[in-house]
Formats: C-alpha cells, structure tokens, sequence
C-alpha cells in the first residue's frame, strides 16, 4: 500500500475519535442525563443518543472503511462483503432501536411525534439506510444480480453510502444540539454550563471522525487493489476501464468467486468473481 504509515496513523486516530465519541455519549447520559431504563420516561429518551452514536456513526463509519484495511485484501471478497453487510446490519438494528425509544417516550409524555428538522432527517436516514442495506445484499452478496446490474448500481450505492453516513453526522449534531435546548433551563445552555460544553466537545468528537472516515475512503491509493487476472465490466458492456467499473475475474478459484453464468449452449458453468474496482467503501 503506498503511504501505508499515513493510512495508519488515520485510522488509528479514527478508531480513538470514534471510541471516545462513544464514551462521551455515554459519559453524557449517565453522568448529566441520570442514566439509562426502558420505562418511557426520560431514561428511555436517552438510549437514543447512545444507540444512534454507537450504530449510526461509529459502526457505520468502520464498515465504511472495513475494504480499505490491507491486512485484509488477501481475504476473500465474499468474506469480506458479509462484513460490511453485517456491520452495516448492526448499525440499522442500532439505529431502529434508537428510533423506537424516542417515539416510545413521546407516547408516553403525549409530545407530538416527528415535528422538528432533526425528526424529519433522522427518520428519512433510517428508513433510506435500511433500504440501502436490503438492495445492497440482494445486488451484491447474493449471486442471482446480473454483472451488468451490478455495474450500473456500484458507484449509486457508493455515492448513497457516503451520502448517508454526512447525513447521519448532520443529524446526530442537530439531535445534540435539539436536546440541550429543551435540557438546559438553569443555568441555560447560553450561560455555558458544564454539560453543554463538554456535549458540544462530543459534538466536535463526532465532526473529526466523520471526516476522517471520508479522508480514508477518498483516498484512492488506499483502495483495495484489484485481483490479479480481472478485466473491467463496465455499465454499458464495455471493458475498457473507467470509475465505477466491476472487476471481473476469469480465475476459476471459489474464493474469488461471487456469481456463475451459464455459456450459452454448453452444460459447463464457470465461475466469475467480482471485484470492487471503484468501490471506495459502501454500504
């Protein structure tokens, strides 16, 4: 890999923001928000940060860049495809369960459901983040997608995947900052309480790793290289290379393997893998 120290002290670092993102959140609740229950009370409200921190950006973040670990390019493609998908799953389950316990809390407070900006983001993520996943196991994991579907549909479901995770950090910080108003009477969050200064640092927190994982992801010689042996398939049929392309393996190898096309008028099957060129991490 070419700057390999570079891409280790950024991931590195990634990995230690995103880890005290997370404690800070749970610093935050436990410590300045009186913890966290299942009651539909407030205690409930709070797994909502925890869970949308923990999943939505941390988890999420690493699977994003789980393709860009060089240690890991001598593993099969279809291992590592599963966990992105896994990672990516754990995140959504996170992330759903976040959502239930606010719409829980407000059932119970008869507070008015999905009337702020962070409400309306938040839920349009979840729901596009699930939809995300589903189509990217069925296109990608699964061997029934044609090659020619899954070239048109790799740099849709890289840009979405990127989109997704900015858009996620967005809301995280406009929930955070939500929060504190409504908290925060005496002394108000003006006055720079402790809270709302250390809150506003897990805020920071969450920014720095987001662009972190967008540094390593942009990076293209960082990019898992492809396998030897592959010609490029591109949208419209071609071979010739361009972004966006999929790598197409002639090797007859089950661990490259991912799909199986029949030749037309022959019994014999071979077998084709995919490679990710132009996949700069995904979900």
């Amino acid at each position: 890999m070419e700057g390999y120290r570079g891409f280790l002290g950024l991931l590195v670092s990634a990995l230690l923001v995103g880890f005290l993102s997370v404690i800070f959140v749970l610093v935050w609740v436990l410590h300045f928000r009186e913890g966290l229950g299942w009651d539909g009370g407030a205690l409930e409200f709070n797994w909502h940060p925890v869970l949308a921190v923990t999943g939505f950006v941390f988890i999420q973040g690493i699977a994003i860049i789980v393709y860009r670990l060089p240690w890991t390019w001598k593993c099969s493609k279809l291992l590592m495809k599963s966990i992105h998908a896994g990672l990516n799953a754990v995140a959504a389950i996170l992330a759903i369960i976040s959502v239930v316990a606010v719409f829980d809390y407000h059932n119970v407070r008869n507070v008015p459901h999905m009337y702020s900006l962070h409400s309306w983001v938040g839920l349009t993520a979840v729901i596009l983040y699930v939809q995300q996943l589903v189509l990217g196991f069925l296109i990608f994991l699964l061997p029934w997608a044609p090659l020619s579907l899954r070239a048109v549909v790799m740099p849709i479901h890289v840009y979405s995947g990127l989109l997704l995770f900015g858009t996620v950090i967005a809301t995280v910080l406009m929930g955070v900052t939500e929060k504190l108003f409504f908290a925060l009477k005496n002394p108000s969050y003006h006055s720079f309480p402790p809270e709302g200064v250390f809150t506003n640092t897990l805020g920071l927190l969450i920014l720095v790793f987001g662009a972190l994982i967008f540094w390593i992801v942009t990076r293209p010689q960082w990019k898992r290289p492809r396998e030897p042996g592959t010609i490029l398939l591109q949208p419209n049929g071609g071979t010739e290379g361009m972004e966006g392309a999929i790598a197409i393996s002639s090797s007859h190898s089950p661990d490259s393997a991912d799909a199986e096309l029949s030749s037309e008028g022959a019994a014999r099957k071979r077998t084709l893998g995919l490679d990710d060129a132009g996949q700069r991490s995904t979900m």
